[in-house]
């Protein structure tokens, strides 16, 4: 960038004539030339200057222009590189390339940022007289060691450099570099590099002119913008906020504001609105006081003049005005004033604060242009002010004429609704009359639930619009469920003038669409302190500016209907009381008859008989079961009425009570009261009442069971003698049941022992012939092969066989014999080994040699179930083949019983095989689904194994997962599953080793049951 130390030496820099350039050849560097360092002859010259300066004005783009002229130079000179520098605006020694050519092997310096701290002050104003340096060899000059070094860095040995002038600044420099070696530049050459200087400098100068038409024009588009903005509104705090965002972004200032004058008299005020640019202070609404502004400046801005500064540290003001200034961070201003009438109302304020500023006619006259419009929409809004007030008194008038009407036809619309004690009859008037009144399209009454959804329960509406009731009888509007009722449990009344502009989500607006909604009105019922439901009027057809007075007129129709409601419920309840009153006495003559029944008999079985039929009469409902506690508080049902023909109306949630002996085991009602049946001060009973569906059982139904449950206890103790009488018959008929039961379960292990030998006993006898012929395939194998070699050989030595010979192979296909002899050995081969491998996994299930305590390989157990199942796991039609995964891990000798573990490891992989077939019979065409059973082995701690089975099937609802290991207990169909299956083997890892067995649902669907046993069992359990 720099030129050579030759403020000493002058000869280094050339004036237009280019003597300079020409003293400056030394012929002693002409051995250094590289071949490539032509100068250019004077047709040359021409020619090519020619070329470079029509591609210059063929062009308005300066990066277009920039790059290509960097090209030809470079090409024309052949020089390593061309370039062109650009000073930073507010760095005059700091730049960089921004366009640039290099040859093959020269590194880029384009976009480097490049420093030189003395340009400034020895070159800058050689360059500006437009003078050019060359100098030929860096090496051979006196330079400083700082610019030496920076020729260095660059790889510069020779250039030249040629000023780029916009007027009289200095732009930037057109730069020739030589980084191969020395060279001796020529006259022809500088002045080449001259006349393109002057060409670039030509081109930056129509760039700016263009550059400031532009910014003339677009300023201009962007005052008509402004003016038409202000013009467009009547809200005068829009204006100026308005305006000072755009006058600031349009000025490129670092804050505009418009100033108000609190006071002719001191002249103090503050800014009524600003923009102001990111890193400075900002001063909205700050009070600001300047105590020379009356005597120097307001006559002048009353005129109508503007007042622009370009820099306050240079200018001469008053110590207060620089101290003002200075609290407000301002270097440069243009500050216009706002007059109102003949009023001054305040200033139009541009403040630039990062540094002075050389304000140009067209932003005054623009800034000018702005504050003139300024001060008429002040004009316009005094105005508008004075027509609103006259307005305001007009319609205050009106209002109260209107006011006078609604309440008329509001008292007329209570006087309807409390002409009717009909809830119905109220609904419907109320919601015609609202319709009438606020002449909407659609009234509707809605009704919370319990869970704060709701139904419509009344609706009026103008013809040709949805039927709410008939379509959407019931709703759920998730958002008032979520805060149960909102803003309306508060009894604040909502109203919405246009459902598009409320900010509602997109399901909001989706429903109120299907309501063909576009705006309404809510206002709340309450039944005395509690939210009932709502009452919401609707416009269809468009948006609508609801009145202040419609909403009140809504909200005391919803507060009449709050108070029938109320005188509903009185009436109701009254009704109520009444029914009850009579029920009561309806009920007395039937326990009175029920009780004297009862007390006819001393046979238990009659009495409990009577009672379940005659409370099942008297409550109405499906079941009455009596229910016997025994000694450990277990028990059984001993008697039970239940309706003729009875069917479930829903499947019980829990699972029914046994039925008594005869009866079919179907499911019972599940939605029951009971009361306790006492004899003496011994709990011996329950009194139960069942119903299928959701029942709430009054207290007079209660009471009467009770009441009965009472003469039950009494009854017992009457017939106490009787039954003692019979216990001895009974207590022998009892030992006798529980002989019976003790030789059943001794002929039961005897079978299950039996079956075990028997399986063992099949194993072995299985076992014995499949090892012999086992042991013979090999030899028979051996003998087979022999035999085909030998004919194979005689075929070659009698190649013409006898004639009966021959039919007598083609008999036997011989061929087709040699070919299939061997496959048939080796088939049998794979039976015989199938079949031992089925008689070892017989033998390890049923364990019959380890039918004590001892020390297994549950990997043998496991594989042993799995071969047992394996034909489970196979495709069926329909039915994909289920994908076993085994993850065994090490795992050491498990003192356990092995037959029983085995039992637990069939019933838990039985019911995963089960819920995957379950789940491909629900779901025949579910994608990328594989049936899988993983199966894993672990050992943890140091004295515990772990055996985990987890499956991808249906898995199991989380409302019935803690009766997972309850006894007779299901999820499976009827006739499908017993319920044993994992009870017992509960019962065996739990109590008979001493482990555990949980469930954990799984993520994504299916089930996981891990096992888990002491390697080692205590020595209680042995």
């Amino acid at each position: 960038m720099q030129p050579t130390d030759n403020a000493m030496a002058p000869e280094g820099w050339s004036n237009d004539s280019g003597e300079a350039a020409k003293a400056m050849l030394a012929p002693a560097l002409e051995p250094f030339l590289l071949p490539a360092q032509t100068s250019l002859s004077l047709a040359a010259h021409q020619h090519a200057l020619a070329s470079v300066i029509a591609h210059i004005r063929g062009s308005l783009n300066l990066d277009t222009i920039f790059q290509t002229t960097a090209t030809q130079v470079r090409q024309l000179l052949g020089a390593d590189r061309v370039g062109v520098f650009r000073f930073f605006p507010d760095h005059p020694s700091e730049g960089a390339l921004v366009a640039e050519d290099v040859a093959e092997g020269v590194r880029s310096v384009l976009a480097q940022p490049i420093q030189d701290h003395c340009f400034s002050d020895r070159f800058a104003p050689l360059y500006k007289e437009g003078r050019i340096n060359a100098v030929s060899d860096f090496e051979n000059q006196n330079l400083e060691p700082c610019y030496l070094d920076l020729m260095r860095s660059l790889q510069v040995r020779a250039n030249i450099v040629a000023p780029l002038l916009v007027g009289s600044r200095l732009w930037g420099l057109l730069c020739i570099h030589q980084c191969r070696g020395p060279r001796q530049w020529q006259p022809t050459d500088i002045e080449f590099v001259r006349q393109i200087a002057d060409h670039l400098s030509m081109a930056l100068h129509h760039a700016d002119l263009l550059q400031q038409a532009r910014a003339q024009t677009e300023q201009q588009r962007a005052l008509a913008a402004v003016i038409a903005r202000i013009r467009n509104s009547l809200n005068l705090d829009k204006i100026f906020q308005t305006t000072a965002t755009e006058v600031r972004q349009l000025l490129e200032a670092d804050r505009v504001g418009v100033f108000q004058f609190s006071s002719q008299q001191d002249w103090a005020g503050h800014l009524v609105a600003e923009d102001v640019a990111p890193g400075w202070r900002s001063a909205l609404a700050e009070p600001i006081e300047d105590n020379c502004f009356g005597e120097r400046f307001a006559a002048l801005y009353q005129e109508g003049r503007i007042n622009a500064v370009s820099d306050f540290d240079t200018d001469t003001f008053e110590p207060c005005y620089r101290s003002l200034m200075a609290h407000l961070q301002v270097r440069a201003n243009i500050v216009a004033p706002l007059i109102n009438g003949k009023t001054l109302w305040g200033l139009l304020c541009i403040h630039q604060c990062r540094g002075p500023r050389q304000w140009q006619p067209t932003e005054i006259e623009f800034v000018r242009q702005i504050s003139e419009h300024l001060s008429i929409a002040l004009q316009q809004a005094g105005v508008i002010e004075q027509v609103q007030q006259q307005s305001a008194q007009l319609a205050e008038a009106a209002e109260r004429h209107r006011a006078a009407e609604r309440h008329r036809a509001l008292a007329t619309t209570i006087d309807k609704i409390r002409q009717s004690l009909d809830i119905d009859t109220i609904f419907q008037t109320a919601t015609a009359e609202v319709l009438h009144l606020l002449e909407t399209e659609r009234t509707v009454i809605y009704r919370f639930n319990a869970d704060w959804s709701g139904e419509f329960v009344a609706e009026s509406m103008t013809p040709g619009w949805l039927a709410l009731m008939k379509h959407y009888h019931t709703h759920a509007d998730s958002c008032l469920q979520q805060n149960q009722g909102g803003r309306y449990r508060h009894n604040e009344p909502h109203a919405v003038a246009d459902i598009f502009t409320a900010g509602y989500a997109d399901c909001h607006i989706a429903v109120l669409e299907a309501f063909q909604a576009r705006a309404f009105m809510i206002a709340p019922i309450l039944q005395g302190n509690q939210l009932w439901g709502l009452l919401a009027t609707y416009q269809n057809s468009g948006p609508r500016q609801w009145e202040a007075h419609e909403l009140y007129l809504l909200s005391q129709v919803g507060t009449q209907l709050g108070v029938a409601l109320q005188q509903a419920e009185y009436v109701r309840q009254v009704q109520h009381q009444a029914n009850q009153l009579q029920r009561a006495a309806e009920r007395e003559k039937a326990v009175a008859k029920t009780v004297d029944r009862i007390r006819q008999s001393l046979d238990i079985a009659t009495i409990f008989e009577t009672t379940t039929q005659e409370v099942r009469l008297l409550l109405g409902v499906e079941r009455v079961a009596i229910y016997r506690f025994h000694s450990d508080w277990s028990g059984e049902f001993v008697a039970d009425s239940i309706e003729h023909d009875w069917q479930p109306a829903q499947a019980p949630v829990l699972p029914a009570y046994p039925s008594l002996p005869g009866q079919s085991a179907q499911p019972y009602p599940r939605h029951e009261t009971f009361v306790p049946i006492l004899q003496g001060d011994r709990l011996w009973g329950l009194l139960m009442a069942y119903q299928s569906a959701p029942r709430h059982w009054p207290e007079d139904d209660i009471a009467l069971l009770a009441q009965l449950g009472t003469q039950l206890g009494m009854a017992l103790q009457q017939a106490e003698l009787w039954e003692q009488t019979r216990a001895q018959k009974e207590e022998l008929t009892h030992t006798l049941a529980t002989l019976q039961r003790s030789q059943t379960r001794l002929i039961q292990s005897e079978k299950m022992a039996g079956l075990g030998q028997l399986v063992a006993g099949v194993a072995h006898e299985i076992n014995n012939p499949i090892n012999f012929i086992a042991g013979n395939l090999a030899p028979a194998r051996q003998y087979a092969d022999d035999l085909l070699q030998i004919l194979s050989l005689y075929q070659q030595e009698c190649t013409q066989p006898s004639r009966d010979l021959q039919r007598a192979m083609e008999a036997a296909d011989l061929d087709f014999l040699r070919q299939d002899l061997p496959k048939t050995l080796a088939s049998m081969s794979v039976g015989t080994e199938r079949i031992r491998q089925i008689v070892l996994s017989l033998r390890n299930f049923s364990r019959l040699d380890q039918a004590e305590m001892k020390p297994v390989n549950l990997h043998e157990g496991l594989d042993s179930t799995l071969l047992i199942l394996h034909h489970r796991f196979k495709d069926r039609p329909e039915l994909l083949e289920i994908e076993l995964v085994k993850q065994y891990g090490e795992l050491p000798l498990v003192e356990c019983y092995p037959a029983q573990l085995n039992q637990v490891f069939m019933n838990v992989l039985s019911n995963s095989i089960d819920a995957l077939r379950e789940r491909q019979q629900q779901s025949p065409l579910e994608p990328d689904y594989t049936p899988q059973i993983c199966l894993q082995t672990k050992q943890v701690k140091t004295n515990w194994v772990r055996i985990r089975v987890t499956d991808n099937g249906l898995g199991i609802r989380p409302e019935i997962q803690h009766r997972l290991f309850d006894p007779f207990f299901t999820t499976k169909d009827p006739g499908k599953g017993t319920g044993l299956g994992l009870s017992i083997s509960y019962q065996i890892v739990v109590e008979k080793h001493g482990g555990q067995l949980y469930y954990a649902p799984k993520a994504g669907g299916g089930t996981e049951f891990t096992i888990e046993v002491p390697v080692q069992q205590p020595s209680f359990l042995k």
